[in-house]
């Protein structure tokens, strides 16, 4: 796998002769500074190797590196930053990257955006820079984690029921879409008392499965 961030260019493999670390190499030394102190690690002199630099970490050590890179994200052009984080000769060795890889655009990536494509856009843009808003959970009466909210919430999109079975006492409950549940009560096999409903803001598996 090869990466470039602001702080550099890395590439990762995991080698079978250190099948319990990642290998990761890189041009030059400062690019593996930043994950070199993340991980405790000392940067390894390769000379003779495809790349001069290495580390070794662990699995947890990099990804916590690589969430840290995303989460720190808030240029609006990488080339630019990099000029700035590792200078313009790195940054013009970037832009060599960016020409080669021009090779692989897809045939037709270029063509205009249908009507379709421009709405989906637009939608996704729109979608995307909604605030994300935090919902509250609650145990539902046989101990489901589920979202509390009310029951009839225009966000619902299916709901847990729950109910005793009136032959046997026992528990039942399962998962049906949030248009079923009007006419639930009367269309349910058997008789059930105690019947209460729980509203889900994410389709069950359970249901993804049976459509």
């Amino acid at each position: 796998m090869w990466i470039f961030t602001e702080t550099g260019f890395i590439s990762i493999v995991r080698k079978p002769e250190h099948p319990g670390v990642l290998t990761v190499r890189a041009r030059d030394r400062k690019s593996l500074e930043l994950l070199a102190a993340k991980a405790g690690v000392e940067i390894k002199r390769s000379p003779n190797g495809d790349y001069p630099y290495r580390v070794f970490v662990g699995d947890g050590p990099f990804l916590e590196w690589f969430l840290d890179r995303g989460g720190e994200l808030q240029y609006d052009n990488f080339k630019n930053r990099v000029a700035k984080t590792r200078g313009y000769d790195f940054a013009h060795a970037l832009s060599d990257v960016w020409v080669a890889m021009l090779q692989v655009e897809d045939e037709g990536s270029r063509d205009e955006l249908t009507d379709a494509e421009l709405t989906d856009r637009l939608t996704e843009i729109d979608e995307a820079s909604k605030p994300e808003v935090e919902v509250k959970t609650k145990k539902s009466e046989f101990g489901g984690v589920v979202p509390d909210i009310d029951e009839n919430d225009p966000r619902i999109v299916a709901y847990l029921w729950e109910a005793f079975d009136e032959e046997t006492g026992d528990p039942t409950w399962g998962y049906i879409h949030a248009d079923e549940k009007e006419d639930f009560a009367v269309s349910i096999p058997f008789r059930v008392e105690q019947l209460k409903f729980f509203g889900l803001l994410t389709m069950p598996t359970d249901l993804t499965k049976n459509n």
